[in-house]
């Protein structure tokens, strides 16, 4: 199994977190008609009337752009991508009044379409979301430097788009000198979110901060910002600020916090604050006094400093608490001393999200906490808390939609605290849940089966059995029933990761059943190529297939051709494939961009690819390839 920067930023050895989520989540909508082969037309043209009687001062508009004008209308109250993209599908006219009414810009692959075209078409963004490496690059089964720069992008835009104001990026590789042109090209820039980045670091953001002088939003989650030994937070303006969130729990390196207090107090508009380590929970009661306005915060250490002196009287963090009637998400507690745990008691009422997977608490200490979380509805914990503390949950939070139980320990030989008990519990006590990722040891058939009819409005599920084609612990039969079930009983299933022993009958019933399943991720199962051949013969709406360490084949790559111009990628690493199947792939489908990446640690792979990365394109081939990646 496969787990990446720990399930919540850390680096473990095994990679379990070959199933997580991300933590902040960015839309999976389809992004198709950008991938259309359309054609642009101009706008019709107006002639003037002719002969004695006409009238040149007034020229009746064609029926065509009248058409145009209502449809551009009715385009502005159409707020979501998937139904835009469809709309632009219709006809020309179509195409061409919903590109002139889009503002927000969704690109799930960076190398789908050249900033260039995207610009061209769209000439009036004012948000841009982009997407970069796949996910597997979380999971270091990606080389370093493949690619993903957000450079050619931040170029672009700053000529064609000089009023945005939103900026979201996923995996990308940003530059300090990207930070310096975008904060130097869009003067009313309020929203800039980082997610899983990498290449800059303090000196892009001290850019940032001293520039973009509207900043409202400034979000980085779970990316590498290197230490230039620049002191960023004091580079915000002196006047009084807008920021309504500031995140930067993924920065290492120490903060000036005398500085962070003075830009707290002068953001009467904030709202989010996510806090690093280097942030003690005596620095954090000086803040939440400063801020009691806070709906979310994430806390820090959550220890005293180590420079506090014996004896000396702490703060009252219980009244601090207290104080922040509004705050309804809490996250952070790194370096945790369970003692300090009381303090939060008074807010849980009111929370609807905790996430404590960064807190090693047993079940006792989470029980007082969870007993008053009556509104709860996303939960993330570690496993310490044991199926006891999963009990707990199961009896209070009934109103539960997400549920994500993160690993203490990784490897596949531990002993695995959770288990099908825990998840047992959870189906029956928290039957509104949608979303589940669980990491365990020990799993049964009846367990899996039980959430599938306990929680039918499940649209993710994923399960992680650690330890690798282990069967139903009880039984010892492989778990497809269980994973049959799940697809059969959850109607509305989109997201499902596969692990444990699992046979070809395991995809069978995917392809089945799965209907409306859209990504889909397997380690380590299978018997054959069938197995994946029922997947993508059956599954019509997958856009996101991702596979590691299986047995399937050039036969099984073969028999998606019918449908790999409708996904958005496809990922296989150490499994069957071979160079020639791939340029099979690559001759038959030329619209298709068909990567191979060589691993060089990698040498015991024989005749086989160690990694194939499909994805469809308008461009091609990409120019910036390095060179361990060919492309076919």
């Amino acid at each position: 199994m496969v787990i990446s920067k720990k399930p919540r930023s850390h680096n473990h050895t095994l990679d379990p977190n070959f199933m997580r989520e991300d933590r902040t989540e960015m839309s999976e909508d389809d992004d198709r008609s950008l991938l259309s082969d359309s054609v642009t037309t101009t706008d019709s043209g107006s002639t003037s009337g002719s002969g004695l009687n006409s009238v040149p001062e007034f020229q009746a508009p064609y029926p065509d752009q009248v058409l145009e004008n209502v449809l551009e209308n009715v385009l502005c109250f159409l707020t979501s991508r998937r139904d835009r993209n469809a709309a632009s599908l219709v006809c020309r006219s179509w195409y061409r009044a919903e590109a002139l009414t889009r503002s927000e810009l969704f690109i799930g692959n960076c190398y789908a379409v050249s900033p260039r075209r995207a610009t061209s078409r769209f000439t009036r963004i004012r948000s841009v979301t982009l997407k970069g490496k796949p996910r597997f690059a979380d999971f270091n089964l990606m080389p370093p430097n493949w690619g993903a720069h957000f450079a050619p992008w931040v170029s672009a835009m700053a000529k064609a788009y000089p009023w945005l104001e939103k900026v979201h990026l996923k995996r990308m590789t940003v530059t300090d000198d990207d930070l310096a042109l975008l904060a130097e090209s869009f003067f009313g820039f309020k929203e800039l979110v980082l997610m899983c980045c990498d290449g800059f670091g303090t000196s892009g953001l001290a850019v940032v901060a001293s520039r973009c002088r509207q900043l409202r939003v400034l979000d980085l989650l779970e990316s590498e910002v290197s230490d230039d030994e620049v002191d960023w937070i004091s580079f915000f303006p002196e006047s009084e600020m807008c920021l309504e969130s500031l995140i930067f729990d993924c920065v290492e390196c120490h903060i000036n916090f005398d500085a962070l207090e003075r830009l707290i107090a002068r953001s009467p508009s904030l709202k989010k604050l996510r806090l690093n380590r280097n942030v003690s929970i005596g620095q954090l009661h000086r803040l939440m006094v400063r801020a009691p306005q806070l709906t979310h915060l994430g806390t820090g250490s959550f220890r005293p400093s180590e420079d506090v002196a014996e004896g000396e009287q702490e703060p009252d963090y219980v009244s601090a608490f207290s104080a922040c009637e509004s705050l309804v998400c809490l996250s952070g507690f790194r370096d945790i001393v369970p003692d300090y745990l009381p303090a939060i008691y008074p807010v849980c009422a009111n929370l609807t999200s905790l996430n404590l997977s960064y807190a090693n608490i047993n079940a006792e200490q989470l029980k007082p906490i969870i007993s008053n979380c009556h509104k709860l509805q996303i939960f993330w914990v570690l496993d310490s808390i044991c199926d006891e503390g999963l009990q707990a949950v199961a009896a209070t939070c009934k109103e539960l939609r997400e549920l994500r139980v993160f690993p203490i320990d990784a490897r596949e030989d531990s002993e695995g605290p959770v288990s099908e008990v825990g998840l047992q519990a959870i189906s029956e006590g928290c039957r509104k849940l949608q979303s589940i990722l669980y990491f365990c040891q020990r799993m049964t058939n009846a367990a899996v089966i039980a959430m599938s009819k306990n929680c039918p409005d499940l649209v993710v599920f994923r399960l992680c059995i650690m330890g690798r084609h282990r069967p139903d612990h009880i039984t010892g039969e492989p778990m497809d029933e269980g994973f049959g079930a799940i697809v059969m009983n959850c109607k509305n299933l989109t997201r499902l990761a596969v692990s444990g022993l699992l046979t070809d009958r395991a995809f069978s019933y995917i392809g089945k059943y799965g209907k409306t399943v859209r990504t889909l991720s397997v380690a380590f199962a299978g018997d054959s190529d069938m197995g994946l051949k029922y997947v993508l013969e059956g599954c019509p709406r997958l856009q996101k297939l991702e596979i590691r360490d299986s047995p399937f084949g050039d036969a099984a790559l073969l028999s998606g051709l019918h449908h790999y111009y409708n996904m958005r990628f496809l990922w296989m690493s150490s499994c069957k494939l071979t160079p020639a199947g791939c340029q099979q792939i690559a001759r038959a489908l030329p619209r298709l961009v068909v990567e191979v990446i060589n691993h060089e640690l990698d040498e015991d792979m024989g005749n086989f690819v160690n990694t194939l990365y499909m994805y469809r394109s308008l461009e091609g081939p990409r120019d910036d390839a390095p060179k361990f990646v060919s492309i076919l």
